[in-house]
Parts: structure tokens; C-alpha cells; sequence
């Protein structure tokens, strides 16, 4: 890669952390400027999937008093959603790069409606946790739900947060910290279980990697910064029409 290009994928990634710590959606800017530099669908999406996990270790660490009382939630689904994510990271690598990349605008155009979905989610989130905010078990059917959440977050990944916390919030009666926090972790062991089949099995662009990982971490702190003046739903929706017409030019590009 250029320098010319290492910057970009610098700025790309500090506009994802931060896109992702104010509004969500950060993967919709990160994965297709590492398409736009030349690099195959298939391998931009491992190397985009490596980079993202570091983000997600962060997220974990400073939600991780939200575990209390979670222990046994964590010791059923993480093994779901390794196993998940590694089978997702498996048929990505099956699917073969002309499939996949013929996939792409449909699976940004499905990012895009979960992350316009995510306001409305929380509300609902929020008004039956306050109507019942005892703690539960379990449910047995939550499990498949976990993994088919943790295929996709390994396959692909983008809005895959959103998708979480929605069958989280459908079975698990608890507040959205709480389950936010089971979401963060969730995430983590899907991607990361991605990350290291692709690191092994797969071409995965090292520096770009790298560099997306370490300006994603340093938007995600300036994007925390600023929460309180900017407008997440406004970023959110800038974000979405944005991906659509990632998803639209993708599409037009394939005719």
C-alpha cells in the first residue's frame, strides 16, 4: 500500500471508531474504503474483521462491571458465539470471492436497515426493562437466535450489534446497560474467533489491519468526546444513506 493509501485507511478508520462510539454502522465507511484501495472483497472483509477487534476488547473492558450477576449467561452463550463466529469466518473463506462480493450490497443494504431500526429497538429495550427488569434464566431458544447472530458477525459484521441486542432484549428481561454489555462481549468472541481463523487460513492486508486498528481506537475516544454535542441519530442516519449509496453504486457497478 501507498502512503497516499495508508492515510486513507487511517482517516477511514478514525471516521469508523468515531462513527461507531457516537451512532454505530463504523464497518459501512471502514470495509468499502478498503475495497476502494484494490483489495478483494474477501480479504478486505477478514482484514476489516482483525482490525475491529481491539474495538470490541475496549468496548468489554469499560462495560465490565455490567457483568455482575452474568456469569452464567457468559459461560452458555460465549462458547455459542465462538463457535458462530468461527462458522461464519468458514463460510465466508467457502464462498468464493465472486460470490461474495456479488453479496455485498445485500448484506450492506441489511446493515443499513438494522442500524436505522436501532433507535426505535432501544426504546422498546428500555420500556420493558423498566416494566420488568427482574433477572431471569435463560431461555433455550435464545440459543439458536445467538448463533445464527455470531455466523453473521464472523461471515460479515456489519450491524450484527444491533441484531445482538435485539434477541438479547426479546428474551433476557434486564436493563439495556446490562445487556449491552452481554452484547459487547458476544461480539468480541464471534469476531475475534473470525479474526483468528482468518489470520491463519486466509491473506489478511497486515498493515492495513494495523493502521485501521489503531486510528479506530484513537476515533472511538474522540467520539466519546463527543457524545454530548453532536447528534447521534443524525450521525446515524448520515450513515445509512450513506451505505446505500455504497450498496446502489455496488449494485450499478455489477450490471
Amino acid at each position: 500500500m501507498s502512503l497516499l493509501q495508508l492515510a486513507l485507511t487511517a482517516l477511514a478508520g478514525f471516521a469508523a471508531g468515531a462513527v461507531n462510539a457516537l451512532a454505530g454502522g463504523g464497518t459501512l465507511i471502514s470495509f468499502p474504503v478498503l475495497m476502494a484501495m484494490g483489495i478483494p472483497a474477501v480479504t478486505a472483509n477478514a482484514t476489516n474483521t482483525v482490525a475491529l477487534c481491539p474495538g470490541y476488547l475496549g468496548a468489554v473492558l469499560a462495560q465490565r462491571g455490567d457483568f455482575q450477576g452474568q456469569r452464567s449467561r457468559l459461560k452458555l452463550l460465549l462458547p455459542i458465539a465462538v463457535g458462530g463466529g468461527l462458522l461464519g469466518g468458514v463460510l465466508l473463506l467457502r464462498t468464493g470471492e465472486h460470490a461474495f462480493s456479488e453479496l455485498v450490497p445485500w448484506l450492506i443494504l441489511l446493515a443499513c436497515m438494522l442500524l436505522a431500526a436501532q433507535e426505535r429497538l432501544r426504546a422498546v429495550l428500555v420500556a420493558r426493562g423498566a416494566a420488568n427488569a427482574r433477572l431471569g434464566s435463560t431461555p433455550l431458544w435464545l440459543l439458536p437466535l445467538v448463533a445464527v447472530t455470531a455466523v453473521y458477525s464472523g461471515y460479515f459484521g456489519a450491524g450484527v450489534g444491533v441484531m445482538v441486542l435485539a434477541v438479547l432484549g426479546l428474551a433476557l428481561p434486564d436493563t439495556l446497560p446490562r445487556l449491552n454489555a452481554l452484547k459487547q462481549a458476544l461480539a468480541l468472541s464471534a469476531n475475534g474467533a473470525a479474526a483468528i481463523w482468518f489470520a491463519v487460513s486466509t491473506p489478511v492486508n497486515w498493515r492495513a489491519a494495523a493502521v485501521l486498528a489503531a486510528s479506530a481506537l484513537l476515533g472511538g475516544a474522540c467520539g466519546g468526546r463527543l457524545a454530548r454535542q453532536l447528534s447521534p441519530t443524525l450521525l446515524r442516519r448520515a450513515v445509512v444513506l450513506l451505505g446505500i449509496a455504497i450498496a446502489v453504486s455496488y449494485l450499478m457497478r455489477a450490471r
